[in-house]
């Protein structure tokens, strides 16, 4: 590293980050950048669940949503907690009435919260099915009496989506996903194994064989299985499924699979376990889908599902849309790169307790680490980061296409009093470069909480907060 002609410029920045921030201590362990070392591309792998519509067309989210580049839209729980579109009930509410027949289905609610979707760039993974029931009473989560009526139903819904049959559209939607966590009983289904796996072959059959462009997946497992001393473990129920799948010769071109938790190094352990599962069986072409995700305060599901105490109701997803759950969605996006994931989508990017934003629209910290993550994707091509404390320490870091910029995405699983120094190696350019920290924590929304300019040749080191998501944006200064 080349120290010489940059230890006075470094003096100064060190003096001037002290000044905007007091109390920054330089720590041990740096995170490096080496921009000489390519790692591939960035993947974009920050997809939601749900659109930027919500309760009933009085919230419209679009012009915060838009920002975020969202990949991929899973179209599920959609205006949770009752929502009535998009499920099979809502599009065809008498399982009576012939599929065949235009007048049978009722898409125009649907039609109006799916179109700001394709508006603002998403594509969509369409759940064929019902959405949660917390209700005692279960209305919807039911096997259907006529199996083959209900996989023409969903014939239905995708001629009208892709081929625009009943007034419909043309978005070749790709992705068809069948039914949600049906293990999950009985809020989302009150039948067995057996009568999900019925379920599945008979529409997936009945699709592929329509649509053999189309990828049909399932199950969206809540119950994904378990690492035991670092081995995949698949439930009995996924292992039938798969079984069945292959047996009966039935499309599984995609697997779903759900977890939530607290620790963020989780889910490229569990998906590099179900990955060579899924090729032990015969399924090395099926896509690994991580399609519900999102930080499990405490490890424990009890603060929400807690009816005698709102205050903890309230501290729990305080933490969810918090700086805790803010850090974890950037450490995750960090983790999924080196996974063998295909698509993620968070849970969720909506109005919903859930969500990325409040009730009434106003986005929460997990929203700004959206928005972090997609302003990196700017700078696609990625580049080596290593150092810092295993386990602890995060950073991704790409180059633009014309090597003239270089974004820096660092967070910490542990919050730390303590800065976080960053070295960054090896820029492509030579002479004047200037650089902002933008910062999210408790305080700021990724606001810009140091800048300077410096005549560095290739290496410099950035004394960073210990605390929250920083990202950084190092350029090639204009002259003139």
């Amino acid at each position: 590293m080349r120290r010489s002609k940059v230890l006075p410029r470094l003096i100064h920045f060190f003096c001037m980050l002290a000044a905007v921030v007091p109390g920054w201590v330089a720590a041990a362990e740096p995170l490096t950048v080496d921009v000489s070392k390519s790692m591939g591309r960035i993947r974009p792998l920050h997809g939601v669940n749900n659109g930027p519509v919500n309760q009933g067309e009085t919230v419209d989210v679009t012009a915060a949503w838009k920002p975020l580049s969202i990949p991929s839209t899973r179209l599920h729980d959609s205006e949770w907690p009752t929502g009535d579109i998009v499920d099979i009930h809502a599009i065809f509410p008498d399982l009576n009435a012939d599929p065949l027949l235009p007048v049978s289905y009722r898409f125009a609610r649907t039609d109006d919260y799916i179109k700001p979707i394709f508006a603002s760039g998403s594509g969509i993974v369409y759940r064929l099915g019902e959405s949660i029931e917390h209700t005692k009473r279960k209305h919807f989560v039911h096997p259907p009496r006529d199996y083959d009526r209900w996989a023409n139903v969903c014939l239905g819904i995708i001629r009208h989506y892709n081929e625009g049959w009943a007034d419909g559209h043309r978005y070749q939607i790709r992705y068809w996903e069948i039914w949600n966590e049906p293990e999950n009983r009985p809020t989302m289904w009150s039948g067995t194994d057996a009568d999900y796996i019925r379920l599945y072959v008979t529409a997936a059959k009945a699709i592929k064989a329509k649509y053999p462009e189309l990828k049909v997946g399932g199950p969206a497992a809540g119950a994904s299985g378990d690492i035991v001393n670092g081995q995949y473990q698949p439930t009995p129920f996924l292992r039938d499924l798969v079984k069945a799948c292959r047996e009966s010769q039935a499309p599984l071109d995609f697997f779903s699979w759900h977890t939530y938790t607290n620790d963020p190094t989780l889910y490229a352990k569990k998906a590099h376990g179900i990955r060579r599962w899924l090729d032990t069986e015969g399924f090395d072409k099926t896509e690994s889908h991580l399609n519900e995700w999102n930080y499990l305060p405490g490890n424990d599901w009890n603060g929400m599902l807690n009816m005698t105490e709102p205050g903890v109701r309230d501290r729990w997803y305080a933490d969810m849309g918090g700086i805790p759950g803010a850090t974890f969605v950037a450490n995750s996006f960090v983790n999924f790169q080196d996974s063998p994931l295909d698509v993620a989508n968070y849970y969720s990017g909506d109005t919903s307790p859930f969500g990325l934003f409040e009730r009434f629209g106003t986005p929460k910290k997990t929203y700004y680490s959206f928005l972090a993550f997609a302003q990196l994707l700017e700078t696609p091509h990625r580049v080596r980061v290593s150092g810092g404390q295993a386990g602890n320490h995060f950073g991704l870091a790409g180059l633009n296409e014309s090597k003239t910029e270089l974004r820096v995405l660092v967070t910490r699983q542990i919050a730390s009093e303590q800065s976080q120094p960053l070295v960054i190696e090896n820029l492509p350019w030579k002479g004047a470069s200037e650089f902002q920290v933008l910062h999210l924590d408790e305080t700021h929304n990724l606001e810009v909480t140091a800048k300077a300019s410096f005549e560095a040749n290739e290496s410099f080191t950035v004394d960073l907060p210990g605390n929250g998501v920083v990202l950084v944006k190092v350029r090639q200064k204009q002259r003139g």
